[in-house]
């Protein structure tokens, strides 16, 4: 989420009494104009893995900055670049990443869906709703957008994996009322993400609130300089939360 929109994270706290908005308000202000902070570019994940003598295997993420891993220093240590790798072995990735940093859910809906549809993936990676949960999206709004989303994508046959939100109250950059909130909404996100999955045939979800619900928390080296993005060995952690879940979304997508 870029510096910008994280000022507007304020008002996502609808139901808080103004005073205290107010107070959180400045608190967010003051955490997103940080000077001492640096801020980092997104990337283009997009490659190819492995022997072309393998099977080919398609692969297009979809989805915000959890993808375009600003603050990562070497590209191939960005989550979904090393699940490829662990695939490169039994399959040639063609890896396309579509994902722009700050996207909500309906930002991948009108910018991202349609590219996606046409290039058929064999497996499709979304990764959105951080941004949804800390800019007062609701969760029914995330729902139907991310409803349309894997509902679209699993129409051509490929197998969707869903990252969901792992937990946005470890956050260094926010301050601590903030911190409170945050951990409430991305577990209210995640749980919408959960139940979008389970109606959907060919779609998983990875498990992210296990170990990243705690590393993150207890390992500040996880985050990136700005305090805000996951760092190179943070993405380390969120490839160990969806390998299993790319697999079974390999297993579960129509071969013809």
């Amino acid at each position: 989420m870029t510096t910008s929109r994280l000022r507007n994270a304020f008002r996502a706290i609808p139901a808080i009494p103004l005073t205290a908005l107010a107070v959180l308000a400045v608190q967010v202000l003051r955490a997103a104009l940080r000077p001492d902070l640096p801020s980092f570019p997104n990337q283009d994940p997009s490659g190819r893995f492995g022997d072309p003598s393998l099977p080919h295997l398609r692969v297009v993420a979809l989805g915000d900055s959890s993808i375009t891993a600003p603050g990562v220093a070497d590209l191939d240590n960005i989550w979904i670049r090393r699940i490829a790798r662990t695939l490169s072995d039994r399959y040639h990735i063609e890896l396309i990443s579509l994902a722009v940093g700050g996207s909500k859910a309906g930002d991948v809906v009108e910018g991202q869906l349609a590219e996606a549809v046409r290039l058929r993936p064999d497996v499709a990676v979304v990764s959105v709703g951080a941004n949804d949960a800390l800019r007062g999206v609701t969760p029914e709004r995330y729902r139907r957008h991310l409803e349309t989303i894997v509902t679209n994508l699993a129409t051509t046959g490929a197998g969707v994996m869903v990252f969901g939100v792992g937990d946005l109250g470890s956050i260094p950059r926010l301050p601590l009322t903030v911190r409170k909130w945050a951990t409430r909404r991305s577990a209210d996100f995640d749980r919408v993400a959960r139940e979008v999955v389970v109606s959907i045939p060919r779609a998983v979800k990875a498990y992210t609130r296990g170990r990243s619900s705690t590393a993150f928390f207890e390992e500040p080296g996880l985050f990136a300089g700005d305090l805000f993005h996951a760092g190179d060995a943070g993405h380390a952690i969120f490839a160990a939360d969806a390998i299993e879940a790319v697999e079974a979304a390999i297993a579960g997508r129509h071969v013809a």
